[in-house]
């Protein structure tokens, strides 16, 4: 059974950090790109960050470059999200994707953790 479970989100303050997991069980890790999407209520679901599976090229959206960190491990089949100086405009449900890097439909969501920033 294929699974992604996300955790890690919650409140905090503006300026402060979270670190988001997803944790992947019931296909081969290492052969998928890792993805974190975040969608907001009346927005579309936009990407915040990728991990490729081989050669680990990492792909930030321009509104949190230097601002989150996208890591991986292998060994524990779980990818990580480091969000620092978050702004309320970070706010949204997180989800964590998984897309097969040969190119097939195999493709796979998280149900989603909330990030909300304010004070």
């Amino acid at each position: 059974q294929v699974q992604l479970v996300e955790s890690g989100g919650g409140l905090v303050q503006p300026g402060g950090s979270l670190r988001l997991s997803c944790v992947a069980s019931g296909f081969i890790f290492g052969d998928y790109h890792i993805s974190w999407y975040r969608q907001s209520p009346g927005k579309e679901r936009e990407l915040v960050a990728v991990i490729r599976s081989a050669e680990g090229r990492i792909t930030y959206t321009d509104s949190v470059k230097g601002r989150f960190t996208i890591s991986r491990d292998n060994a524990k089949n779980t990818v990580y999200l480091q969000m620092n100086s978050l702004k309320p405009e970070d706010t949204a449900v997180y989800l964590c994707n998984a897309r097969s890097r040969f190119g097939d439909s195999r493709d796979y969501w998280g149900q989603g953790t909330q990030v909300t920033v304010s004070s």
